[in-house]
């Protein structure tokens, strides 16, 4: 797909210095580009590359005077980095701007769907689901009874949703992402052996919504877990059952948070992160990497470690931690001076 200089200018609302004709089909960096394809300057460290680019358009700031002789067209911005990202969206929007229903594909005769529409080949269904408009469905998408999607919301390849689903508007879930499977639920008996608990709950998610490639999200015991506006989840999460993130927070990689805990809005958690079932997260809570959460936590703390602590509390003990050897050298040293 090919756009001029003009049109990109158009979509950025920019200046062009240059052909206005020239036309690219990629996107590349600054320091990689090929004929034909689009970059962007925003960091001065990469200034260098603008002279020896090949790249045909170059996005830049209002306020960019070259000091000698570029060869790419110029597209004049006030900030070059969101320009870049605007027009990334706009990329993407059209790239996967699907319609229609491929076959063969298994749709319900109860199912609804609305104009707009798109269902990739080898998709299935269920009874009773409602479609929102503009909804994508990517091949091998499974979609189970009774389950609700909005307006403009994405599935792509692989993704499974279990029955009685609800799935807000402009939400995107990535390949191989599971939601709704069961809770981790098992009681003992006194045959030494675990009686499954029916999980008969569900799994809400509001409006825009991400989920990363690879994630889990078990329906509730009982109730729904939730997963609220605006939340953004990585690849390889597990949520568990009864779980409820707020709004506007942010999950990394490889963290798994434990039945009915309760995480805050605009919390960022970062990747390997662990809790514990039964706890709450305040909001704008900032969790470091690989922490392991055993006790609830306020709001308005950064907390690092395992046992989880204040971050200030877990760098000073840190610090006491590397010298440990040290000390006990010294300790034992003390021990045969006062034995003499």
């Amino acid at each position: 797909m090919n756009f001029t200089a003009s049109d990109i200018a158009g979509i950025l609302h920019g200046e062009i210095e240059g052909n206005p004709n020239v036309t690219v089909n990629n996107l590349a960096k600054i320091e990689e580009g090929k004929p034909g394809t689009l970059t962007f300057l925003s960091n001065p460290k990469y200034t260098s590359f603008i002279y020896s680019t090949n790249s045909s358009i170059v996005i830049v700031a209002n306020d960019f005077k070259p000091e000698k002789e570029i060869s790419a067209t110029l597209i004049k911005v006030e900030d070059p980095y969101q320009a870049f990202s605007t027009l990334l969206e706009y990329y993407n929007t059209v790239k996967l701007d699907k319609a229609g229903i491929e076959k063969p594909v298994f749709i319900a005769e109860s199912a609804k769907y609305g104009d707009g529409i798109y269902i990739g080949a080898f998709a299935y269904i269920g009874e009773n689901v409602v479609l929102g408009e503009n909804v994508k469905i990517y091949p091998n998408v499974f979609i189970g009874d009774n389950v609700s999607i909005g307006d403009d919301t994405t599935l792509f390849a692989g993704v499974k949703i279990y029955s009685e689903t609800i799935i807000g508007k402009n939400c995107n879930i990535h390949s191989g992402t599971v939601i709704g499977s069961d809770g981790f639920g098992f009681a003992p008996n006194s045959g030494d052996k675990f009686l499954k608990i029916p999980q008969i709950g569900n799994v809400l998610i509001e409006d825009f919504v991400e989920i990363g490639a690879g994630s889990t999200i078990d329906r509730a015991t009982l109730g729904s877990t939730i997963i609220r506006q605006g939340v953004k989840l990585d690849n390889q999460i597990q949520i568990a059952h009864n779980v409820e993130i707020g709004k506007n927070t942010v999950i990394a990689a490889q963290t798994g948070i434990a039945g009915s805990s309760k995480v805050g809005e605009r919390c960022m958690i970062g990747g390997q992160v662990g809790m514990v079932g039964h706890i709450t997260i305040g909001d704008d809570v900032k969790i470091a990497a690989q922490t392991g959460i055993n006790s609830s936590v306020g709001s308005n703390i950064t907390i690092q470690g395992t046992p989880a602590m204040p971050i200030n509390d877990f760098n000073k003990s840190y610090v006491y931690f590397r010298k440990f050897p040290e000390l006990v050298t010294r300790l034992n040293q003390l021990e045969k001076n006062n034995n003499k």
